[in-house]
């Protein structure tokens, strides 16, 4: 027989029952599908996270008290940062003070959350309020939209004056000018001087729900007790970084006053880390991925070959009438062999399809652009192709071995 023919009979077969052929290709699709999903979301989002991670500019590495993220959930771990020493304002122009000639300390942070309020007006409480000076748009990436930047002066002398995020201005300034309007942020009031350019929402968080006042200002507001600050430190050239990143770390142990025993006890962050930090997050999640669909797919194999078993039970005596009129053995391995990736593939397709829908919806609801990874589909297609030949083959061996007399005899 033609390859074409023993194709076409083999997929006629399939058509003769299509509920348990269905059902038979859903357990892949399962497995398919939990793989597929998650790899297009981790592609999607490591695809945006060059730009939607890289909240830093060029060069630029800083130093906090806690780790990204915070540190650990549980209580143990997260107990080891808290009881870290605060980076002190006194701290952060000290080690200003030691890398002068060496790189720019270009932005020093402090942070807190709180509410705006305007004219009666409110937006939600859990706006990121900070303290900051006039190199905070360099060292984060932001534009000024309306409106100026802070000035030295404004840091040295501590002036009310605050520059808001794109949301707050909607909320409070929904049909005015905000510039030169007076707010009131935990209780105390600040001019509006200038609105940051819109950034967007970036993996839960949103860029625009922020207000930022001179530093100077918002320690002398609210203190410094309990308050720890953020220092940005940019390198002057691209081929020294290293070093820098060196020197710098050596300054902030002076002024922390940690012994040469003493480990350190401040966090760096560079847009590197923090791409390596998302990238070992990813790393877990697609390992995870992989175990479950394995043992899907692997259960889903293992109905293949029930399924191809009972198929050929069932049509013993089809077998035994295409033996005794000159069906080669190896037509009859290839017919069965041939339904049983078909149902495998079908399943592959149909999970690849709902895993790229599925995986890109995700991808969307965190703001990350869509993708089709490719290289998982050819490699998913790859792998049902072989779970239908290796769970296929056994039925197909037992249907191509029958003794044709014994086969019609069979009832």
């Amino acid at each position: 027989m033609l390859l074409t023919e023993i194709f076409k009979m083999a997929l006629a077969s399939l058509g003769v029952n299509k509920l348990r052929s269905t059902l038979t290709m859903c357990g892949i699709t399962i497995g398919v599908f939990s793989v597929i999903g998650v790899m297009t979301a981790v592609t999607a989002l490591r695809s945006s996270i060059e730009t939607g991670l890289t909240i830093f500019g060029s060069n630029i590495f800083q130093f906090a008290k806690y780790p990204i993220g915070g540190g650990p959930g549980d209580g143990s771990g997260r107990r080891k940062y808290d009881m870290r020493r605060d980076i002190t304002l006194a701290q952060a122009m000290r080690y200003k003070h030691l890398m002068e000639g060496k790189a720019e300390v270009i932005c020093l942070k402090v942070i807190d959350i709180g509410g705006a309020v305007y004219n009666g007006r409110k937006t939600p409480p859990g706006l990121t309020f900070f303290g900051t000076n006039e190199n905070f748009l360099a060292a984060n990436q932001y534009t000024i939209g309306q409106g100026r930047n802070f000035t030295p002066e404004d840091v040295d002398l501590a002036r009310p004056v605050i520059i808001i995020g794109a949301n707050i201005q909607k909320k409070l300034f929904p049909s005015e000018v905000p510039l030169g309007k007076v707010i009131k942020m935990k209780d105390r009031t600040y001019m509006v001087i200038g609105v940051f350019e819109e950034k967007g929402q970036s993996f839960g968080g949103n860029g625009d729900d922020i207000g930022a006042i001179p530093i100077t200002r918002f320690i002398g507001d609210f203190g410094a007790e309990k308050r720890t600050i953020n220092v940005a430190t940019q390198a002057l050239d691209q081929r020294i970084y290293n070093d820098t990143l060196d020197k710098a770390v050596t300054a902030m142990r002076i002024a922390r006053g940690l012994k040469p025993e003493e480990a350190n006890d401040f966090e760096i962050y560079s847009n590197e880390s923090l791409i390596s930090a998302f990238g070992k997050v990813a790393d877990v999640i697609a390992a995870g991925s992989f175990v479950i669909s394995g043992i899907a797919l692997l259960a889903a194999g293992v109905g293949i070959m029930n399924i191809m078993l009972v198929s050929v039970t069932e049509r013993t005596k089809e077998i035994g009438i295409r033996k005794s009129i000159g069906a080669r053995k190896v037509s009859i391995l290839y017919q069965f062999l041939i339904e049983a990736v078909a149902i495998s593939l079908a399943g592959g397709v149909m999970g690849i399809m709902l895993g790229v829908a599925g995986g890109n919806g995700l991808a969307l609801m965190l703001n990350a652009s869509v993708v089709f990874p490719w290289n998982w589909a050819a490699i998913g297609l790859l792998v049902c192709s072989g779970i239908g030949v290796t769970f296929g083959f056994y039925p197909a061996w037992k249907a191509a071995s029958l003794d044709p007399i014994e086969a019609l005899r069979f009832e």
